[in-house]
């Protein structure tokens, strides 16, 4: 048995359908916990969505968890420690461990902030993928 799932999360402007969150206390519309229904062992990921003027409402870091953001849509803006950053389609941040931060979507987004949150942690990652095998004599299946 070949180990892969695929999930059809939908569209972008689908995402705010979605409502998830990682406790029953702290679910939302917008969010989907994308490691909830797909079996995932060291990575995670949420795809997000905040209606112009939304925010997090909360700060909050990780002493284990490293987290990656990627902004697909609108505009926003994160805190992280004592900083503001202004965040967009193309914008990636990488959050590391103990910095604080907090997220919104500026009252004036032309559309819904979405983005992707990545979380791993556990093991440093190689600076290049060293267990990848190639085959160069195999056909494409296309």
């Amino acid at each position: 048995m070949t180990d892969y799932q695929v999930l059809e999360m939908g569209g972008l402007d689908e995402w705010r359908e979605h409502f998830g969150g990682f406790r029953p206390t702290t679910s939302r519309d917008g969010r989907r916990v994308v490691d909830h229904d797909l079996t995932m062992q060291y990575i995670g990921m949420t795809a997000n969505a905040f209606e112009p003027g939304e925010e997090a409402g909360y700060w909050h870091t990780h002493h284990r968890v490293e987290e990656l953001y990627v902004f697909l849509a609108g505009r926003g803006q994160m805190g992280l420690d004592d900083e503001v950053v202004d965040v967009g389609p193309g914008t990636v941040v990488r959050v590391g461990q103990g910095v604080w931060r907090t997220w919104r979507s500026v009252p004036d987004s032309p559309e819904q902030l979405r983005w992707l949150c990545i979380r791993a942690g556990g093991h440093e990652l190689p600076h290049l993928p060293d267990d990848a095998t190639r085959d160069e004599e195999r056909p494409s299946p296309w």
